[in-house]
Order: structure tokens, then C-alpha cells, then sequence
């Protein structure tokens, strides 16, 4: 199919016509219609809709919801599916220590978020600042 795009001379911008977004979408209905109705016909998922029908009328008869009938098939399903994953622990910070060889003033942080550090990198330059690293 052929998109025929149009010139909006107010706007500038160039947009599909209406007609050729009808037709596009019109024949992408067909082709979900055609996919709908292969599904219809294919075996395996009417024996899927039937189990899970038939499933649902058992789980309400006897008052049983879906949780419960993992519970009864796999008691450890319920036991994987509470327990957390252990956190993974963070490697502490290790404390850097800089020197200013200028003021021979000492700084010992385990950031960046020090004021007096920003303040070096802000004055020295921040690859400066970090060659001064003990």
C-alpha cells in the first residue's frame, strides 16, 4: 500500500493523509481479525481455554484460591517465593587522604562530597586535586 504524505502549508509539517490512515489501520484490523481467527481454530488453545475453565470451577468449588494450589503442588514454590535474596553487601569506602602541597593543608574523606575538597577541585582542577592522594 502506498502512503501519500501531505504538506499542512500552516504548519510546515508534513503529515499521512487521513485516507491512508484509515486504509492502514483498516488493513491491519483484517490482519488481527485473520490472527484471531487462526487462533479460533488451532486445537491446542482450545484444550488451554477448556483446562483453565475447568480449573477456575474446581478452585471455586472448593473455596481454593490460586496461591493455595501452588501451596498443595509445590510446597517449596511458597517458601522460594517469601524468602528474599540475601543483600549483597557493599565493599566499605576507603578513606582517601589529600594534601595540599601548597598550604600543606590534610583532608581525609571516604566521598567526594567534602566542602573543602570541592572547593580544591573547584580552585586546582579536579585531576589535580586527585594526584594529591596519599
Amino acid at each position: 500500500m502506498f502512503v501519500t504524505p501531505c504538506h499542512d502549508r500552516r504548519t510546515g509539517v508534513i503529515t499521512v493523509s487521513r485516507l491512508a490512515e484509515f486504509r492502514a489501520a483498516e488493513k491491519a484490523l483484517q490482519e488481527q481479525m485473520a490472527q484471531l481467527e487462526a487462533l479460533k481454530k488451532d486445537a491446542g488453545l482450545k484444550r488451554e481455554i477448556e483446562f483453565e475453565q475447568k480449573l477456575v470451577g474446581l478452585m471455586k468449588s472448593y473455596d481454593k484460591s490460586l496461591r493455595d494450589i501452588i501451596a498443595i503442588l509445590d510446597p517449596k514454590a511458597v517458601a522460594r517465593a517469601s524468602s528474599t535474596p540475601p543483600k549483597q553487601q557493599r565493599r566499605p569506602r576507603v578513606v582517601k587522604v589529600y594534601q595540599n602541597p601548597h598550604t600543606g593543608e590534610r583532608i581525609e574523606t571516604k566521598g567526594g562530597n567534602h566542602r573543602g575538597l570541592k572547593a580544591w577541585k573547584e580552585q586546582y582542577g579536579a585531576a589535580t586535586v586527585e594526584s594529591w592522594v596519599r
